[in-house]
């Protein structure tokens, strides 16, 4: 028997939330991180089940999950590091931060590392402009990032968030 994407308690919890919202397409997103943060990912079961959950149809779930770079469509490392390639960072470096995260991990962007520990992925923008160029690792943001900063961070999230 397979696991379950939801746990029975959390699916009944968003079905009574969806049940009291005038507009339950406002909880499409919410929905999908719930079983994101349960699977690592939103298999197409998982578009079923928010679809379920929520009275919409999973096209219109599909949709919304498709238009958000955080909703992950396909398995991804444990952890995703997001350089921002907007012009704010591109000016400022951002090619240069891709191309040394690619070689300290050996991946390239869409790529997760052999040990499932990283996924490069680029994002439109991480509204970080002031720090640019940077990058977010889970909900972390890393900003006004040099080789140094990136070496020191990679080094961090490899273990654990221990120093």
């Amino acid at each position: 028997m397979t696991k379950p994407l939801l746990n029975l308690e959390k699916t009944e919890q968003l079905r009574s939330h969806a049940a009291q919202t005038e507009h339950p397409r406002e909880l499409i997103v919410d929905v999908l991180r719930a079983i994101q943060e349960e699977n690592g990912w939103v298999p197409d079961e998982g578009i079923e089940l928010a679809a379920s959950i929520l009275g919409l149809s999973p096209l219109q779930v599909e949709e919304v999950a498709t238009f958000y770079d955080k909703i992950f469509r396909h398995p991804v490392g444990k952890k995703v590091i997001h350089v921002c390639d907007s012009i704010c960072c591109w000016s400022r470096g951002g090619e240069w931060i891709v191309q040394i995260l690619r070689e300290k991990l050996g991946i390239d962007l869409g790529e997760t590392t052999s040990d499932g520990e990283f996924t490069l992925l680029p994002t439109c923008c991480l509204g970080a402009c002031g720090e640019a160029p940077a990058m977010m690792i889970g909900f972390t943001l890393y900003g006004n990032l040099d080789a140094e900063k990136i070496e020191a961070i990679l080094a961090k999230e490899r273990s654990g968030g221990r120093p």
